[in-house]
């Protein structure tokens, strides 16, 4: 029954209800980081892959350098060398990579740059 309903069957009862129990659920559902790629030449499964990656190498480490060699060694065991990663809130780049082998994305206010060559 949604809450129109309810008004109807039982006038001024239920829309307190639905509003708690809304707060209910939006609490006990986690919030997880803003994601935003900006550009990519990577089929969409392997980005995904790439973000859930990265997502596991901010909760393991907090030093970007040690997050970004967590992808990168990661990116090497699951599709072959060579990959390079930039982790970072301020940075520029300009690289040549491989067809297909290309993300840059952010996980709220960092960005990782992802890529293979070599």
């Amino acid at each position: 029954m949604n809450s129109e309903e309810s008004r109807k069957n039982n006038p001024g009862a239920s829309v307190a209800k639905y509003s708690s129990d809304v707060r209910k659920l939006s609490a006990a559902v986690p919030v997880g980081p803003k994601i935003v790629i900006k550009n990519a030449d990577m089929k969409e499964d392997v980005q995904k892959e790439a973000v859930d990656i990265a997502i596991a190498a901010f909760e393991k480490h907090a030093v970007e350098k040690d997050v970004a060699e967590y992808i990168k060694k990661e990116f090497d065991k699951k599709h072959g060398p060579t990959w390079h990663c930039i982790v970072g809130k301020n940075f520029g780049s300009y690289v040549t990579h491989e067809t297909n082998h290309f993300v840059y994305f952010y996980l709220d206010q960092k960005a990782v740059l992802l890529f293979k060559s070599g």
